[in-house]
């Protein structure tokens, strides 16, 4: 937004500007990963493999702008916010993947610690990256085999959830081990380790690039886990409690079956219509 509009003031931004701004925005290229962008005018360049600046990034700097300006149309100082008439893009850009037991596995491998930990409480619980990085030794009871979320947005967010072995595992060797209330206590880049861990970006996408698994998201994590509790018969309004989601039609975006299994699910559906044909003859013969 610096370098499209420089020093044009707030009050001589039109629409017709912002409309300019989003078409101009929507042709860039992303940055490749690891490198910031500069404020300076001149023209972005990228080296390799070209990729548009996905819709949803266009929007959320669509959005950032429309919120400094209704601060100042209600601060009075301006009257009227051109963003308002200003149409979004739509999100048609939806990064779902869900992960294979074979690529869990290679990805694990190529982890360091506290990435795998990490990683397999998403997979064995479907928690939230945000809910596992502010978890206390409070929030575990190991005697009774659960954990428990205790802040959310919602009321859904707050949340009780039974542990698996794995996930059992892991919590026991860390509560064991760590001086901090937090499970997972700050790196170098927190002041103290009363503090939880920032972020595990730059460690993931390493074990990305040492595993060659496909690219996917730490967030994909929970996906792979809804997918794979609706694989194995979970019903929706259980798998939505696990997930700490008040509305059915989220819970239809995190589970993604599988091809094999939706191939089975028609093998299972054949079975069954020909054993009631089959008992259908015979109590009519």
């Amino acid at each position: 937004m610096l370098r499209f509009f420089s020093d044009t003031r707030l009050d001589r931004i039109s629409s017709n500007e912002v409309e300019k701004y989003k078409v101009w925005r929507s042709r860039q290229f992303c940055l490749p990963r690891g490198k910031k962008a500069n404020i300076p005018s001149a023209p972005r360049k990228v080296k390799g493999p070209k990729k548009l600046i996905a819709p949803a990034t266009v929007n959320r700097e669509l959005a950032c702008l429309k919120k400094i300006i209704n601060r100042l149309v209600r601060e009075d100082v301006l009257t009227r916010n051109p963003v308002s008439q200003v149409k979004f893009f739509n999100e048609d850009n939806q990064q779902d993947r869900v992960l294979s037991f074979a690529e869990e596995k290679i990805y694990l491998m190529a982890c360091s610690q506290p990435l795998p930990d990490f990683a397999v409480l998403m997979l064995e619980t479907g928690m939230r990256p945000d809910e596992i990085r502010n978890l206390k030794d409070s929030d575990i009871d190991l005697e009774n085999g659960y954990l428990e979320v205790r802040k959310g947005k919602t009321k859904a967010a707050k949340r009780r959830i039974p542990l698996t072995d794995r996930a059992f595992k892991i919590f026991t060797t860390r509560l064991k081990n760590t001086k901090s209330e937090y499970v997972f206590p700050g790196d170098r880049s927190t002041p103290t380790d009363d503090m939880p861990l920032v972020k595990l970006n730059n460690a993931h996408y390493g074990a990305l690039r040492r595993s060659k698994v496909d690219r996917f998201r730490l967030y994909d994590l929970r996906h792979t886990f809804a997918t794979r509790q609706a694989e194995a018969g979970t019903d929706i309004v259980t798998l939505a409690a696990l997930l700490g989601h008040s509305r059915l039609e989220m819970v239809m975006r995190y589970a993604h079956p599988s091809e094999s299994h939706k191939i089975e699910a028609m093998k299972r559906m054949q079975v069954n219509r020909e054993i009631y044909s089959s008992r259908s003859l015979a109590s009519a013969g």
